[in-house]
């Protein structure tokens, strides 16, 4: 199941690639004009690790910090799992004024490894 799943994985971002994306990263430096956001912090990432076989799919929460002309407007906790993917889908479009195609939290946990929190991004690729 898990092989089908990095599969699966591996296909959609290929498909994805050069689409119109961006990524949501820690880093601290923010631009001069309009709206910014930035990665706060992953946690809570029940998501199974590659390697490991697993009943449930998991879910990740992350922090997002939303910055108007470097000022700060607002924090949010996002927890991306099955359930609430159009909630977090309309938070992120009404910043962004384009409609998501799809979100993911990376890197992928693996089995036995720590990932260090400036190595956590977030992907979205925009429908075109």
């Amino acid at each position: 199941m898990k092989k089908v799943f990095l599969i699966c994985t591996l296909f959609f971002s290929l498909i994805f690639y050069g689409q119109n994306e961006t990524k949501i990263t820690p880093k601290k430096c923010l631009p001069k004009k309009g709206f910014h956001l930035r990665l706060k912090s992953v946690f809570d990432d029940s998501r199974c690790p590659e390697g490991v076989s697993c009943i449930w799919a998991g879910e990740v929460s992350v922090i997002i910090e939303v910055y108007d002309n470097r000022q700060f407007v607002e924090e949010k906790v996002l927890v991306f799992n099955a359930k609430n993917k159009e909630e977090n889908f309309k938070w992120l479009e009404h910043y962004f004024q384009k409609k998501i195609k799809s979100i993911g939290v990376f890197p992928y946990p693996k089995e036995g490894q720590v990932v260090k929190p400036k190595k956590q991004y977030i992907t979205i690729v925009f429908e075109d």
